[in-house]
């Protein structure tokens, strides 16, 4: 069937009768914006929410690529259905992945039931964009039992993993203070299970142990404070900290190391991640990720939806550049332009509220 007679009834149907030939060119529709991407995306999202969603971050050079090659071997031996999206950087000219072509599922060449995409992260601030988001949810209607994302790298900005994945996995290099350094700088607090990977090397169980003390204070963050340089501290300090009592129900995060090339540690990481995802189901809090996902998915299609409609206005008023000219001539100011522009929607919103 040619692209210009299949419909999106049609390809939602093939995909959900598990046709791989519907599913890559779903994902291709998802991640061109090509017309009629949202019908599908609405159509599909009542046969979501059955996959588990893992996250895979981590500085460039901890061996992502080759853990996730090893993890979906792994899943596959398990008798698992596995998707993988891998999000590259984006091409500053065309928007495209720029490491797109690369070979990085070599374990798994050959595999109809390994499916892998790479796609570009589209210069998204935290690193994905929503088309990956609309990917998961086609790999998930699709059947798949797990679906992997792999992030461009880590960093303050990679958090955005977090309102894509269920389970959050952070791997770090021995030897690499600097990561663990980042680790502090925020990254630590979105990991659910961190991999110390290339365990081989010099440096690991120092780099384990650093990892696991951070992680105690995060969960404890009144540790310490009756000890050290600082002296004690009152009681009333000890208040402020120790305001929210700790979750006796948390999730306590592991690590655990693995040497990606031999696979060694792999069995053992896959089980702390399906420890996780049972804790999600049996706490309820996989509702609760889910209830927050929706929530700012919502906020982020409104808020591209109307930036779209803005620029309609833009155009009509002769394009940013002639308004960027009238600011620059002193004829108005910016935030006039912006109370104008916005007028129209205002005006709306007001009527509707009413």
């Amino acid at each position: 069937m040619s692209d210009a007679a299949s419909t999106e009834p049609d390809l939602v149907a093939e995909l959900l009768d598990g046709k791989h030939r519907a599913l890559a060119r779903v994902i291709t529709k998802i991640e061109n914006r090509s017309p009629g991407y949202r019908d599908i995306v609405s159509r599909l999202h009542a046969h979501t929410g059955t996959a588990d969603v893992i996250g895979i971050t981590g500085s460039p050079g901890a061996g992502k690529s080759t853990l996730v090659d090893k993890l979906a071997k792994t899943y596959r031996d398990r008798g698992d259905t596995v998707g993988v999206i891998a999000v590259d950087p984006s091409s500053p000219y065309t928007g495209g992945a720029v490491l797109g072509d690369r070979i990085r599922m070599a374990s798994n060449v050959g595999d109809m039931d390994v499916f892998f995409r790479s796609m570009s992260a589209r210069g998204t601030l935290g690193g994905l964009s929503t088309a990956t988001a609309d990917a998961v949810k086609a790999l998930d209607a699709f059947g798949k039992d797990t679906v992997i994302i792999e992030t461009v790298g880590a960093g303050q900005n990679e958090v955005d993993i977090v309102k894509t994945a269920d389970t959050v996995c952070v791997l770090v290099q021995p030897g690499s203070g600097d990561d663990v350094q980042m680790l502090k700088a925020g990254i630590l607090e979105i990991g659910d299970v961190f991999v110390v990977n290339k365990a081989d090397m010099d440096g690991a169980e120092r780099t384990v142990a650093e990892l696991e003390e951070m992680i105690h204070m995060r969960e404890n963050p009144a540790a310490g404070l009756h000890t050290g340089h600082h002296g004690p501290v009152d009681d009333e300090e000890m208040a402020r900290v120790a305001v929210d009592e700790p979750d006796a129900e948390a999730w306590d995060p592991e690590v655990v190391q693995t040497v990606a090339t031999s696979g060694e540690g792999v069995d053992a990481l896959i089980d702390t991640l399906g420890a996780h995802a049972a804790w999600l189901r049996e706490s309820g809090r996989i509702d609760d990720k889910a209830r927050g996902r929706y929530a700012e998915e919502i906020r982020q299609l409104v808020r591209a939806d109307t930036a779209a409609l803005l620029e309609e206005v833009i155009d009509a008023r002769g394009g940013i550049d002639a308004l960027a000219d009238e600011v620059l001539t002193k004829e108005t100011d910016p935030y006039s332009v912006a109370d104008e522009l916005v007028a129209p929607v205002r005006d709306c919103v007001d009527e509707e509220l009413r």
